[in-house]
């Protein structure tokens, strides 16, 4: 067996099992050991049920005592045991398993494994607890045994047993880092942490797999920028854009004055486009900094040379919202521009009047999502692409809208502060330009950490601003009531505020679920002031732009990530009034005696609206994070490694990219990868 096999040629694979795993990726041996499991069942040991403690994993050998019980009720079965040891007994309860009254008889012996749980009375009692006989326990106590993430049609014993098969099959994996250098950076070897990471020994062996597993997915990444980067620091810019006025005649006549820090972008910009080089920049700027208006002046220069231009937006409103924006421009100072919107919404004779005005060159600026980047899409003369909040973006997308033109500028966007060291080393295949300030007029958004059991305060205070004729948000975290149900849900807070409110309080619900027409008509309603009270996911996150809104109020604050509260709050403060940011806690949230004790994270928010300062106080409250914590880098195409929570190796697998470049500009890394390259 090498990397190669495919999954078809394994054994007990038969043509739908192969099937299934194509249809996830999952193709060959090298794609199946490169399926990291998404948590671990550590298999403790024997406990007597004296010496079990409440809310804890335990594994108990019980005996059970006369016959089990089934009943129904509320339309499932429930069926009970009474079992024991010699230190005490324990209640069973299984749900929905009516054939264990047959498995367990009474005087059968097992191993019970599952949360210890004790009643107000002192009873123990397990729930739905996973049953071994003894021998089979005593394999698995004291290891740490893999979950896969699963789909449809696979079980997870089945998917262990393939890796299995995989690993088992293949040679020791080769190091491209060699033993003085592993032991310099205080690495194992690649084969140790890739056999590690399905079958950890304990906690410190799975600790060292994972560590080197992430400086991998780094290294790699980081490889491929900085070859870009010397990549594009030879791109000759063989057809430089002649200077224009038409920019520079729309910044003479618009209501406001461009901050100093839009006015050295924008110098930037220009300068790339009509210089010797290709442009590749990053402009990275807080929430309401004003980059949109850098990117319409870089569309206008590239129209002006009778070129095509693109922005792509990573949702369908906030596309629609540049376009709206772009169309008012064009009519408020009688712009000579013809643009084009195209995302997943425009259908049929629609679409294809968009694809023809593209091929043809009519449409000189094109707006749109990913549907700007499909095959069908043809350019006539595509001279930029811009791509908006660059981090839900992979390298691989904003290429494949660049490969639609030849050499083409790029100009990547972002609301996202990093720590500027951070930055460098993510983007370090781009020149960066940073918006520091923000446009003047704008009053700094007021904010405030409060518990949740002092709603009714937040709801008078809301009530007031209506009566102001502002408009107000409310986020949940969850769409509707799910297993997580001690948090607040769009659907049920909806009809709660609109049981609060009297009946002239317009209140509306958005979230992700929704097609993209109801979502724009939902938005709609909302930008014309149609809608009071907009209650929604964080599908709001990314640039939604009404200046009435003054009002955002966050539910359960605490599960949210200080840089997605940071473009929530975002989505206030964009009109000419006082605006405010609520973060609702739930009590106990920061893990304190004190109920009311605010979380760190929301302490920050309250005191700072500056994104970067909130970036660097992010950084170091993760820390080195949890072995088992939410990863926060999926959209950069990491499997394992966060750019936050990992910076200290991410710093190691920087330097020693400078390192190993510096002896070797042309460095490659044979079998470095199990996967594909999905990070680049």
């Amino acid at each position: 067996m090498n990397l190669q096999t495919q999954v078809g040629e394994l054994k007990r694979v038969g043509p739908k099992t192969a099937e299934l795993l194509r249809g996830k990726g999952l193709c060959t041996a090298a794609d199946l050991v490169g399926y990291y499991p998404s948590r671990y069942v550590k298999y403790v040991s024997l406990s007597a049920v004296s010496q079990t403690q409440k809310d804890q994993v335990c594994a108990v050998l019980l005996t059970v005592i006369g016959k089990g019980s089934s009943i129904r009720a509320a339309g499932r079965t429930i069926c009970h045991f009474r079992t024991g040891d010699a230190t005490g007994d324990c209640r069973i309860t299984f749900f929905n398993m009516p054939y264990m009254v047959k498995n367990l008889p009474a005087g059968s012996q097992r191993v019970f494994m599952g949360t210890m749980r004790v009643s107000p009375r002192g009873v123990r009692y397990l729930e739905q607890p996973v049953v071994f006989s003894l021998d089979d326990y005593h394999a698995l106590e004291g290891t740490l045994q893999p979950v896969y993430p699963l789909f449809q049609g696979m079980k997870n014993k089945q998917m262990a047993s393939l890796i299995d098969q995989a690993l088992t099959g293949l040679p020791a994996f080769e190091d491209y880092i060699s033993e003085s250098d592993r032991e310099r950076l205080g690495l194992c070897h690649r084969d140790q942490a890739i056999r590690g990471i399905h079958h950890p020994g304990s906690m410190e062996e799975l600790g060292k797999a994972r560590n080197r597993l992430i400086f991998d997915e780094f290294f790699e990444f980081i490889l491929g920028i900085r070859k870009r980067k010397m990549e594009n620091d030879a791109l000759v810019n063989e057809r430089p854009m002649l200077p224009s006025s038409v920019p520079e005649e729309l910044i003479s006549r618009l209501p406001y004055s461009l901050t100093g820090a839009q006015k050295r972008a924008w110098d930037e910009i220009r300068r790339d486009l009509t210089g010797e080089y290709v442009m590749s920049r990053l402009l990275q700027g807080d929430v309401g900094s004003g980059k949109t208006i850098l990117a319409f002046l870089a569309l206008l220069l590239c129209s002006a040379n009778h070129r095509q231009g693109a922005l792509m937006a990573p949702t369908e409103v906030l596309a629609r919202q540049h376009m709206e924006n772009l169309e008012k421009l064009k009519e408020e100072y009688g712009l000579k521009i013809d643009p084009v919107l195209l995302t997943g919404s425009v259908k049929g004779k629609a679409r294809k009047e968009a694809y023809h005005k593209i091929a043809s060159g009519e449409a000189d600026i094109v707006i749109g999502t990913h549907a700007l980047i499909q095959e069908a899409v043809e350019y006539k003369d595509l001279g930029l692409v811009i791509t908006d909040e660059q981090h839900r973006f992979g390298v691989r997308q904003r290429e494949g809208l660049a490969g639609k033109g030849n050499a083409v500028p790029v100009l990547v966007m972002s609301a996202t502060p990093i720590p500027r060291t951070l930055a460098i080393i993510m983007y370090g295949d781009l020149q960066i330009s940073v918006l520091d300030e923000m446009p003047s007029g704008r009053l700094p958004i007021k904010n405030l950490a409060i518990s949740s059991l002092e709603r009714k305060r937040v709801y008078r205070f809301l009530y007031g601003q209506l009566g102001q004729g502002r408009q107000a948000y409310v986020i949940c975290p969850e769409v509707e009531e799910g297993e997580m149900s001690e948090l607040e849900n769009v659907q049920d807070y909806t009809e709660k505020l609109r049981k609060i409110f009297p009946p002239e309080v317009r209140i509306d619900s958005l979230n992700g679920r929704m097609k993209p027409k109801e979502k724009a008509e939902v938005m709609d309603r909302f930008s014309e002031g149609k809608t009071d009270i907009l209650v929604s996911t964080t599908v709001i996150e990314v640039g939604i732009d009404v200046p009435n809104a003054s009002v955002i109020a966050i539910e359960n604050a605490e599960r949210f990530g200080m840089s997605q509260l940071h473009q929530l709050r975002g989505r206030v403060g964009r009109g000419k009034w006082q605006s405010y940011c609520i973060f609702l806690y739930t009590p106990g949230a920061a893990g304190e005696d004190d109920p009311n004790k605010k979380p760190k994270r929301l302490e920050i928010l309250e005191h700072t609206n500056d994104g970067f300062v909130i970036a660097e106080e992010d950084l170091k409250l993760r820390g080195p994070g949890d072995l088992f914590g939410e990863r926060q880098s999926g959209a950069l195409g990491f499997v394992l490694a966060d750019i936050y929570e990992d910076s200290s190796i991410m710093r190691k697998a920087a330097s020693y990219v400078d390192e190993v470049l510096a002896k070797d500009p042309g460095f490659e890394v044979p079998q470095m990868r199990l996967l594909d390259l999905r990070s680049i």
